[in-house]
């Protein structure tokens, strides 16, 4: 039992049983001396004045010396090594100035933290130059996987989400980590399709509906226990047979070669009429069995690809365009080329907005010196930009991509203008999010560093959360001590002024929020967020309070467990260490940026990276999971409330002080 007890407590315990040992010896000693002088003929009133004098001046003061005592240890050498031991866990060690007591453990202390620093560097030197090639090989897979333009989900064995890449984020809003594919895909067709597979097929073919009635079509199959699902919003292309398609390219293709040599009667005009039209319909079946292998322009190609060989103007928007890399590309470098001829210097540059609708950008070749001519463009573009591919001009390059291409002057510099659409729901940079190790975990497992959590903060109008409103709420997942790079910030209209005094703190005006989603709304779509997941906020009570606060009005019923780090703080360094967010980063070493303080992602952020570096300190000392951290945090309860209680008592939380 006293094993469980803090440093503190147990030296408390010590003197408390010292100051009863003295009072003890004390009464012993007033009984024999009492005895002895009624021995004696003391009379007794005469004598019990004297031995209470006597107790209360040797019980008092040896009293007060043993309190003074205590207080000086517990000052000196029991709080300072509770500090030391919290920091030894986290690898980080204060200066202490009360250590200065400890003769030679504070700065053994700091010696032994620089020491696991330097072997931790150490260490990551040594891996470095072989992780390197990993880390290569990963981005490149990354990469490779991220561009794939259907949708894919891996699943583990219990069919919780363990990988998906951007384009099936896109298809699934709301997908996330360690959440069940079920919840996008319900019915019967993903155990339809896993039937099939166990009957002994090798992959299936898979038609479903998601949780929002759109319908997709794709593959499944069975990987590493799990499933790996392949998916797109449009159905298979199945092509015309190839051999009736190479049979009517042959008939066209000979249409114009006899009609050359037809003689009699037919009048020049027809005849070149009907040659202009054989020759018209061996293009369109030359185009038509393109099409039908595949759509070279469906892909996306980012502004770095189509500028390849250019002078791309700085400052550029990050872009992805519906357009096909190699054909536009010819296109713009065969243009810039005949520019150069005529002595411009083109750059290449893009716009989106303002004068273009959402939906598409602008590609400018840019050049100081007069406007070309339509007539010369026209010609241009009547030439192949690849003289291996002599058939493929740069009007055909255009109509492939059903759009065009012109010349003006605007303030002072002459341009060609094309436009492309934008591919819409395409994210700018490679969009994986995966973790394979979840496969691993096993189902139940409440380890800390197994858990899947959201890291949450919110900034408000005030600091009642019955009276006042959220403003703002961010949210980080973490998934096995990893954060995912999944995330959830929305600015939130309170429906009200916001106070000055409150937007000195966290900077958010009334114009801000205008526009932005009602609390309902802002709530229903963190909910969704959050859902299936421990609550990890610092000081829990006060934010948990005004999500609770708010279930009459959005209906979103937050009964998530909750761990918080102010108490995950007062476990590792003791209750009368500061436990503020500022104290707490600063000892982990953990840097807030200015101006991401008191704003509910950068704080989110911050409470994130502490609560990592809290798990492994809290495993060395024992505690390593869930339901051992509550136990834990019921004796912390003075500093702060618990935030795991039934909504309608956790509102009233400790306030923000902690924050």
């Amino acid at each position: 039992m006293l094993t469980r007890l803090s440093l503190r407590a147990r030296v408390l315990l010590i003197f408390a049983g010292l100051a009863g040992a003295v009072l003890a010896v004390l009464a012993a000693g007033l009984w024999v001396a009492g005895a002895s002088l009624a021995g004696r003929g003391v009379p007794v009133q005469a004598m019990l004045d004297a031995l209470a004098l006597a107790a209360l001046i040797v019980g008092f003061g040896a009293l007060g010396m043993i309190v003074w005592i205590w207080f000086l240890f517990d000052r000196n050498v029991a709080r300072p090594i509770e500090l030391l031991a919290g920091g030894l866990r986290t690898g980080q060690t204060p200066e202490i100035e009360e250590a200065r007591y400890l003769a030679d453990l504070g700065p053994a202390a700091r010696d032994a933290a620089e020491a696991r620093a330097r072997s931790a560097e150490a260490l990551a030197d040594a891996v470095a130059e072989h992780a390197a090639d990993l880390q290569r090989e990963k981005e490149t897979l990354e990469s490779i996987l991220a561009d794939i333009g259907a949708g894919a989900v891996m699943t583990d064995p219990a069919g919780r989400v363990m990988f998906y890449n951007a384009s099936a984020a896109h298809l699934l809003p709301g997908i996330a980590l360690d959440r069940p594919i079920e919840r996008h895909l319900p019915g019967g067709a993903l155990e339809a399709g896993a039937a099939r597979l166990a009957a002994g097929a090798a992959a299936t073919d898979l038609t479903c509906l998601t949780s929002a009635g759109q319908r997709l079509w794709g593959r499944m199959r069975r990987v590493d226990g799990g499933t790996l699902l392949i998916l797109n919003d449009r159905p298979p292309q199945h092509p015309a047979p190839r051999d009736l398609l190479e049979t009517l390219r042959r008939h066209a293709a000979t249409l114009v070669p006899m009609l050359g040599a037809l003689e009699g009667p037919i009048p020049p005009a027809l005849a070149q009429a009907i040659q202009s039209e054989g020759q018209g319909l061996a293009n369109v079946l030359r185009e038509l069995t393109e099409a039908m292998s595949g759509d070279a322009t469906r892909g996306g190609a980012g502004l770095n690809e189509l500028a390849a060989g250019l002078d791309l103007a700085p400052d550029q928007p990050r872009l992805v365009l519906l357009a096909d890399a190699a054909g536009v590309n010819g296109l713009l470098r065969h243009l810039d080329r005949r520019l150069r001829e005529q002595g411009a210097a083109p750059r290449l540059a893009a716009e989106a907005g303002a004068e273009a609708e959402a939906s598409e950008a602008r590609l400018l070749l840019l050049w100081t010196g007069a406007a070309l001519p339509m007539d010369r463009l026209e010609a241009w573009l009547a030439e192949p930009p690849d003289p291996a591919q002599p058939e493929l001009t740069g009007h055909e390059i255009l109509a492939a991509h059903a759009t065009g291409i012109w010349t003006e002057a605007r303030d002072g510099q002459a341009r060609l203008v094309l436009p492309l659409p934008i591919a819409a729901g395409r994210p700018d940079s490679a969009g994986l999010t995966y973790d394979f190790a979840l496969s691993r975990r096993g189902a139940t497992s409440s380890r800390l560093a197994d858990l899947t959590c959201v890291v949450f903060d919110t900034e408000t109008t005030g600091l009642d959360p019955v009276a006042d409103r959220i403003v703002q709420i961010a949210g980080l997942r973490i998934a096995r001590s990893r954060l995912t790079g999944e995330r959830f910030d929305t600015l939130v209209d309170p429906g009200r002024p916001i106070p000055p005094a409150s937007t000195a703190v966290h900077g958010i005006t009334d114009a801000m929020v205008a526009g932005a989603p009602d609390m309902t709304a802002a709530l229903t779509a963190f909910h969704h967020f959050a859902e299936d997941t421990v609550l990890v906020a610092h000081n829990a009570p006060f934010d948990m309070g005004f999500l609770r606060r708010a279930v009459p009005e959005t209906g979103a019923h937050f009964d998530n467990q909750v761990l918080d780090t102010v108490l995950l703080s007062a476990m590792l360094w003791g209750q009368s260490a500061p436990h503020s967010l500022d104290a707490l980063t600063e000892r982990l070493g953990i840097v807030i940026p200015p101006e991401a303080r008191h704003t509910a992602m950068g704080d989110a952020r911050a409470t994130a990276e502490a609560y990592l570096r809290l798990i492994a300190a809290l495993e060395a000392k024992g505690l390593d999971r869930f339901e051992d951290v509550l136990a834990e945090a019921r004796r912390h309860r003075r500093l702060v409330d618990d935030a795991n209680k039934p909504a309608g008592d956790a509102a009233s939380g400790s306030g923000p002080s902690a924050g």
